[in-house]
């Protein structure tokens, strides 16, 4: 067998498909993240994807308003935000194949059009477009012998036109593998009506039955909820959607953090029923580390104040990732770490120390364009200036630089070529490779690359003294070679370049307390109980801060 050849499955895939009734925002992609998480603990190898019923064909292009932030993988695919959930809630290694738009699904079906694939026939939804949905499940289950269950999560709602064509398709999957290899599990919302003081079953009832209209018939229905199901409601449910009682779960509001989420699902026991509905014997799970993390989250001992600054602080999802590794280092650092979310162009208007206040720590996230980057210069100098633990990830590193040009270096006008195409000193210019390109989806620097760090510094000792480290990126920007020399005799040191080409990776200040900048994106690489170890760094040196 050679290198590239992929041995055979020893046994049948087992598919899980998670579809949403009612109104979207119910949390299926934490459901389904969560699934697997206990899953897992099982001893089952899983993984998860999604599916989703927009025409774009991926979200790389689309405003972080419309979708939140965008999760990327290692091979630079850029996806939806669940991605994340499933990547921290367990030990997935996703690929573009877990990522499916119906946007790529038209943009093969009419490749293959154009190319004659189809042998004249009239090109049609069924059977070429669930064909090329169906097709696409039976790749990611031959790429992958190892697994043993692959969880789908079907974005959208059902009911929803755009979505139709996928729940067909699946329909259509559950026929062809067979009904003993697949479980649905639909999640609905159960409303309570305060002024009524009742808990209303009415909208579940309605979405299982447009569900079944499609001809698919839930084997487990997840009620999202802010109280208990009571049973008497739980056998309504079963009783109108034709299911057992027992396959009715609640998901309830949880109290401290997301990651409650699998221990909330288990004590209905969903892990269980899906392995009896997939015929699966699996010993229960040990849930001792989770349980152990989420006590860390909900029960520190210490308490810091961190600013994120960005420019689309208003919306959660916007900075998904870099709230999460928050999260997780605080726990790593028996630390509650609340946020204070700043917009960065209220810091242009008022300056920085009326808006920021007092904090014990700096972050500058990713992004792009011109709106608010003043604001976030200013957020960086007050860090620098007050040693405040400072952090910058993507343009929060070119930030820091353009800041650290402009008041160490003196060098008047720096700024990126990015917000000001002449300026007097672009510190931070376009990447060589991105010259003369014009399409914007897939374009960037994408995905997983390596970087060399430099002994004697703070990153490299974060890193626990490792030569080498792979990060992923998302960037088109980058520090310009002919600065670096100043920069560095001024005090801003390159901790490392990228193994390829030189680009610099992280910038630090020697003699501040915690300023680190980083051109990739480590949010993309926090777990729960393994933070990412600038996070973590991070997270420590704002106690220090407090503590001082």
């Amino acid at each position: 067998m050679s290198d590239t050849e992929i041995p055979p499955r020893k046994k049948p895939m087992k598919y899980i498909f998670v579809t949403g009734g009612v109104v979207s925002s119910l949390g299926k992609g934490l459901a389904a993240a969560s699934l697997g998480t206990l899953l897992e603990h099982r001893g089952l190898n899983v993984l998860l994807q999604k599916f989703d019923p927009y025409l774009n064909v991926d979200p790389g292009t689309m405003s972080p308003y419309q979708h939140g932030e965008v999760y990327v993988l290692n091979d630079g695919a850029e996806t939806d935000l669940d991605l994340g959930h499933y990547e921290r809630f367990t030990n997935c290694n996703l690929s573009q194949l877990n990522s499916l738009s119906s946007g790529q699904v038209f943009e093969r079906v009419i490749s293959k059009e154009r190319r004659g694939d189809y042998l004249g026939k009239t090109v049609q939804y069924i059977p070429h477009v669930t064909d090329e949905i169906k097709d696409h499940i039976n790749e990611v289950t031959h790429q992958n012998p190892e697994v043993d269950m692959l969880i789908t999560e079907i974005g959208g709602t059902v009911g929803d036109m755009e979505g139709t064509i996928f729940l067909e398709a699946l329909r259509q999957f559950a026929l062809d593998v067979g009904k003993e290899n697949v479980c649905f599990i639909h999640m609905t919302l159960l409303p309570m009506i305060k002024a009524a003081g009742e808990i209303k079953t009415k909208p579940t009832q309605q979405s299982v039955a447009k569900l079944r209209e499609i001809g698919i018939i839930p084997d487990i229905i997840v009620c999202r909820t802010e109280h208990d199901l009571d049973e008497a409601n739980r056998h309504k449910i079963a009783m109108f959607c034709n299911v057992r009682a027992s396959n009715v779960v609640a998901f309830r509001d949880v109290k401290h953090t997301i990651y409650d989420c699998p221990l909330d699902l288990r004590r209905d026991k969903l892990d269980r029923l899906v392995c009896e509905t997939l015929h699966l014997e699996t010993p229960s799970p040990e849930l001792e580390d989770w349980q152990s993390f989420v006590q860390k989250v909900a029960h520190p001992q210490h308490e810091v104040f961190i600013a994120v600054v960005g420019k689309y602080i208003e919306l959660q999802d916007a900075y998904k990732s870099v709230y999460e590794s928050l999260t997780i280092a605080g726990a790593s650092n028996d630390t509650r770490v609340n946020i204070v979310r700043i917009d960065s162009e209220e810091i242009q208007l008022k300056g920085a120390e009326e808006t920021i206040g007092l904090v014990h720590g700096i972050l500058i996230p990713g992004g792009f364009g011109e709106r608010g980057a003043e604001g976030k210069i200013l957020a960086a100098q007050y860090a620098r200036e007050n040693n405040i633990p400072f952090f910058g990830i993507c343009l929060g590193m070119q930030i820091a630089t353009i800041e650290f040009a402009r008041n160490v270096c003196n060098l008047e006008g720096a700024h990126s070529t990015e917000m000001e195409r002449e300026c007097a000193h672009p510190v931070i210019c376009l990447q060589e490779e991105q010259e003369g390109i014009s399409d914007m989806g897939a374009t960037m620097r994408l995905g997983a690359s390596e970087s060399i760090l430099c002994a004697g510094t703070k990153s490299y000792d974060l890193y626990g003294q490792n030569d080498r480290i792979t990060e992923r990126h998302r960037h088109r920007y980058e520090v310009n070679p002919d600065y670096t020399e100043q920069l560095q005799e001024a005090g801003l040191t390159i901790a490392a370049v990228s193994a390829e080409g030189g680009l610099v990776e992280i910038v630090e200040i020697t003699d501040h307390p915690f300023y680190v900048a980083a051109q990739f994106h480590p949010e993309f690489k926090s777990k729960p109980n393994r933070p990412h170890p600038l996070f973590d760094g991070f997270v420590s040196a704002s106690v220090s801060y407090r503590h001082r």
